[in-house]
């Protein structure tokens, strides 16, 4: 059985920095994707930003060059480093493993606002 919890979420500033961390128990952690995914009041759920086992990264345009993503195998920890936040990044984010089924965490809130 997988389980899967994010952590690191919070309210910043506009212009602030958060960084979000995803735990993912069991040993398939290595060989797994991970995603971050967020999903905002009325919205639909979309990608933030992927990483493969291999360590190649995917990032939403609306993030490229102010969120990174990062993987720690010996961890099981992934993290989602933010910056430069805009009062539209605000949603709940999710940390999926994407490993045969996908695994999802119960999520953490992000709210930008001044």
């Amino acid at each position: 059985q997988v389980h899967v919890v994010e952590s690191g979420g919070g309210l910043v500033q506009p212009g602030g920095s958060l960084r979000l961390y995803c735990v993912a128990s069991g040993s398939i952690f290595s060989t797994a994707a991970m995603g971050w995914y967020r999903q905002a009041p009325g919205k639909q759920r979309e990608l933030v930003a992927l990483i493969t086992s291999d360590g190649f990264t995917n990032y939403a345009d609306s993030v490229k060059g102010r969120f990174t993503i990062s993987r720690v195998n010996a961890k099981n920890t992934v993290y989602l480093q933010m910056n430069s936040l805009k009062p539209e990044d605000t949603a709940v984010y999710y940390c999926n493993l994407q490993r045969g089924p996908w695994y999802w965490g119960q999520g953490t809130q992000v709210t930008v606002s001044s």
